[in-house]
């Protein structure tokens, strides 16, 4: 194949792993992880069994590319950008927190969290693989952001891990929980942004040298 096949090829391939995706998700919210068959993946995607076990080989693989590809996004919008003051790195940690309450608190996630609880039994696979993506992906980032600014001299030394669970558990409180349950809605952009300034502010108090305050 040339190289201007190929290209012209990409979007097509991009087409059908997104629809392989979005109905693969569909699939699991309707029936589980343990009644979702390849073949009504395969019909409401539009592919063949065939093209479906070619690119994911089976249906473990598939969920494993559906949470590999929102750990991506997730990964991406947390990149944080160099941090110089504690001014910077307030500013970080509240775009840090905000961007954590949206993905996590995502209807989509609830679903995949709440499937996760359903087939944990059967499926314990399912469970670790979300996991990993959401909120592991999510923790290493901070741990990584926290451990910098420790050098910075802008945190107190200490366990950047144990200070990363102080902070998710100032963010999330038992937001998550309810959100399972299906007892509240997933906040708004101002609940957000008042949630993530709050644990930020909270934890600089903790955890804040004097250089930077």
């Amino acid at each position: 194949m040339s190289s201007a096949s190929r290209r012209a090829a990409l979007p097509v391939e991009h087409d059908r792993r997104s629809r392989i995706l979005h109905a693969t998700f569909a699939v699991l919210m309707e029936h589980g992880y343990a009644g979702a068959t390849m073949t009504e993946i395969a019909a409401r995607a539009r592919v063949s069994k065939r093209e479906l076990y070619a690119l994911f080989g089976n249906k473990q693989g598939i969920l494993a590319a559906l949470i590999a590809e929102r750990s991506a996004l997730i990964r991406a919008a947390l990149a944080p950008p160099p941090v110089r003051d504690r001014g910077e790195f307030a500013a970080t940690l509240i775009a840090f927190g905000k961007t954590a309450l949206r993905e996590l608190c995502d209807p989509s996630t609830t679903a995949l969290n709440r499937l996760a609880a359903i087939e944990r039994e059967r499926a314990p696979e399912v469970a670790h693989a979300i996991d990993q993506a959401g909120r592991e992906a999510l923790r290493t980032a901070l741990i990584a952001l926290l451990a910098e600014m420790q050098a910075a001299g802008l945190l107190r030394r200490g366990d950047a891990a144990f200070m990363a669970g102080q902070y998710f558990a100032l963010l999330f409180g038992d937001l998550l929980l309810r959100l399972l349950l299906g007892t509240t809605k997933p906040p708004s952009a101002k609940e957000l942004a008042a949630r993530a300034e709050a644990a930020t502010s909270a934890l600089l108090a903790l955890h804040g040298t004097a250089s930077a305050d």
